[in-house]
């Protein structure tokens, strides 16, 4: 049986998302696997897999919103950002922080935020990954990014923190790309010490949430006793972010063969839509770049099999 579909991993700390990917491969018997979204090895939390005809919408699963609770600690950094790295700077003096402190310095970093990525990541210069010259010790500029910060609220219930070293814990949401490792670091900033990101979860991915996930160990009883298709979810949840759009049978030939169509103006939302028959996607159209009254296919996904006369 060829397996398609989505499955909503809980990743577990001490493994990497290739890890995940090639222990799946094992356990469910088929190549076509891929995840959507690297989680560092200490960090665990919603994974997202692509398996067969779905790995075509990972991308899209990689774009959409994702959500972080994480454990922040003031009073040292490291050369990881995390708590695996290496102490760079410490400040043992007595804080004593306020929770006003703190949202102020949040509302700062919401928004639209610029980051430098950690030198231990794998965002590549020059066809190299930065872990690969930081482990090599050769210094090099990192490229900034524009991120953007949906919201930061603190977890924790206390008026204010006192010690040398203070940890308080909170809920990130945020678009694709961030680093919650070097957010940390920038909270330290905004309230003038020296931090970094103690602990992290990945609690929500896209249409994906902890609830709905599963861990290898029970993919591998579900897949053994020939369930694993109960936890897979279609195709269209990886499209979740795009309007929808049922086409009628004069038009199948056309979007069956991936001509451009005339433009919807559905497309006014956000340049994409999700056309679909019999209530299932077939193809993403996008504006055609060159002609404004028309759109073009950005990918293909196969029509049921169902009788088109």
């Amino acid at each position: 049986m060829t397996l398609n579909g989505i499955l909503p991993l809980w990743k577990e700390k001490g493994m990497t998302s290739h890890d995940c990917v090639f222990k799946l491969r094992k356990i469910l018997q088929t190549k076509k696997v891929g995840h959507t979204g690297t989680l560092d090895p200490e960090v665990d939390g919603v994974l997202p897999i692509c398996i067969g005809n779905t790995t075509k919408v990972a991308e899209y699963i990689t774009d959409q919103g994702k959500t972080y609770e994480a454990e922040v600690t003031i009073g040292y950094s490291t050369d990881t950002e995390d708590a695996t790295g290496e102490t760079v700077e410490t400040d043992q003096t007595e804080k004593v922080v306020a929770r006003d402190q703190l949202e102020t310095a949040f509302l700062k970093l919401t928004g639209n935020i610029t980051q430098i990525p950690p030198m231990y990541s794998a965002v590549k210069v020059n066809g190299k990954k930065l872990y690969e010259y930081a482990r090599q010790g050769i210094p090099v500029e990192r490229p900034e990014r524009i991120v953007r910060i949906d919201s930061i609220e603190l977890l924790d219930g206390d008026a204010k923190w006192i010690g040398q070293n203070i940890k308080f814990n909170i809920r990130i949401r945020c678009g694709k790309g961030t680093y919650i490792r070097t957010l940390a670091v920038q909270i330290g900033e905004v309230l003038g010490y020296p931090a970094h990101m103690s602990k992290l979860t990945r609690t929500e991915s896209g249409e994906f949430s902890e609830k709905d996930c599963v861990t290898l160990a029970e993919v591998a009883e579900l897949a053994q006793n020939e369930h694993i298709g109960d936890i897979l979810k279609p195709l269209s949840y990886g499209l979740s972010a795009f309007p929808f759009m049922e086409i009628e049978s004069k038009q199948i030939f056309a979007v069956k063969n991936g001509q451009v169509l005339t433009r919807h103006k559905i497309l006014d939302k956000m340049g994409y839509v999700v056309l679909t028959y019999k209530g299932q996607p077939v193809a993403l159209y996008k504006n055609h770049p060159e002609k404004a009254d028309k759109m073009k296919p950005e990918k293909m996904f196969g029509f049921p099999t169902v009788d088109e006369v």
